[in-house]
């Protein structure tokens, strides 16, 4: 869950030097936009130029220069806040591109200077028709068994949530803080699924900043600051119980969602975007400091994410394939040296030194992650 804090990101250095934030190669080749080249979209930090607001049915491709002094991040909505796509953590100065697969019917984009509140918004109007790019067998193949991932881990999620909130409604304050990072687990590795559906992914994972935008403090991280900070958990009963509710809403709506290739490709960044602007800063479990197994969770699902679309990266550039196979292996041999038993060292515990080497080995991941959008989508 992205909120406000994440511009501290850049001042902390942690992306220096075509680190993630800095991966303006997702232009890498051409995914035959539906009308041509890319769409310009011109964001400052009051406004969002969009080229166009009127796109054919298919693959479309938004070309996001941040000409403004906040970090933004770029959003296509359809009706209700779904998400079909974003690109986030785009700096001061920097042009990032992001891939849509898109139906005709009524869209939003949408610009969020400092990566906060509802954005600067305009219509898109999607006409026409094109064949999926599921009509491909390898990547009809990939998202059905990227939904089986989703399925098993939604199950697991399930469970071990019920867990952790009723050692919470029972006060069992000990067992409670060791389910935290285990219940979050699972959601971790599918955060990119649930993210596509509104309000939900903040109420459930939102930290405390997403007051500032009207909303109520709830979910884990509430329920983690009750447990860590004050130690007490005898009023959090209700707050558990919503929790539990909203998981299970969640999970309904993510087990029955239909995945586009480029959900996958896409999501296989967001999360490698997500270790970069939440655990390796700390920013994500700012109580608990179990941050790591986040860090864990998140690289899993982004490997789990990339080992369906396997067989159709394979065809098109395996080469990349390649690459990717030894960055992941690097980004787990240096997660590996922080594991504590079945868990990790607290965030607490890392030195600046720790830090930049687990960011350094997810920047060299990011670079060839953020290409396999443009491979999906040729």
């Amino acid at each position: 869950m992205r909120t406000p804090k994440m511009i501290a990101l850049a001042a902390a250095g942690l992306l220096a030097g075509g680190g993630l934030a800095a991966c303006a190669d997702e232009s890498g080749p051409a995914g035959a936009p539906a009308a041509g080249g890319p769409i310009a979209v011109t964001a400052s930090d009051t406004a969002c130029e969009v080229a166009r607001d009127t796109v054919d049915a298919g693959t479309s491709v938004f070309s996001v220069t941040n000409g403004g002094t906040k970090v933004t991040e770029f959003y296509v909505y359809a009706p209700g806040d779904r998400v079909m796509a974003e690109v986030e953590n785009i700096a001061p100065g920097l042009t990032r591109e992001m891939r849509v697969e898109l139906k005709a019917g009524s869209y939003e984009t949408a610009c969020k200077p400092g990566m906060v509140g509802k954005g600067i918004r305009s219509a898109l109007t999607v006409s026409g028709s094109a064949a999926p790019l599921t009509e491909d067998a390898a990547l009809k193949e990939a998202t059905d068994s990227y939904s089986r991932y989703v399925k098993s881990q939604t199950a697991a999620l399930l469970d071990k949530t019920r867990e952790f909130v009723d050692a919470v409604k029972k006060g069992e304050v000990d067992k409670a803080k060791a389910l935290f990072p285990v219940a979050r687990t699972y959601w971790e590795r599918i955060e990119p699924v649930a993210e596509i559906f509104g309000d939900l992914d903040p109420k459930i994972d939102g930290r405390e900043e997403v007051v500032e935008e009207g909303m109520e403090f709830t979910g884990f991280h509430r329920i983690e600051k009750d447990l860590w900070v004050t130690g007490d958990v005898s009023k959090s009963g209700p707050m558990a119980d919503r929790l539990m509710a909203d998981v299970e809403e969640i999970v309904a709506k993510a087990n029955a969602e239909t995945l586009s290739p480029l959900n996958l490709a896409n999501g296989a960044k967001e999360l490698l975007d997500e270790v970069a602007t939440g655990k390796i800063t700390g920013e994500e479990d700012r109580y608990s400091h179990t941050d790591l197994w986040d860090f864990d969770a998140n690289v899993e699902g982004s490997k789990a994410a990339i080992a369906a679309l396997r067989p159709a990266l394979e065809q098109r550039d395996p080469a990349l394939v390649a690459t990717l196979d030894t960055e992941f292996a690097n980004v787990e041999a240096a997660l590996a040296e922080y594991q504590v038993g079945d868990g990790y060292k607290l965030h607490t515990e890392l030195t600046e030194a720790d830090k930049k080497g687990l960011s350094d080995a997810i920047n060299a991941l990011a670079e060839p992650i953020s290409k396999v959008a443009a491979v999906v989508a040729k």
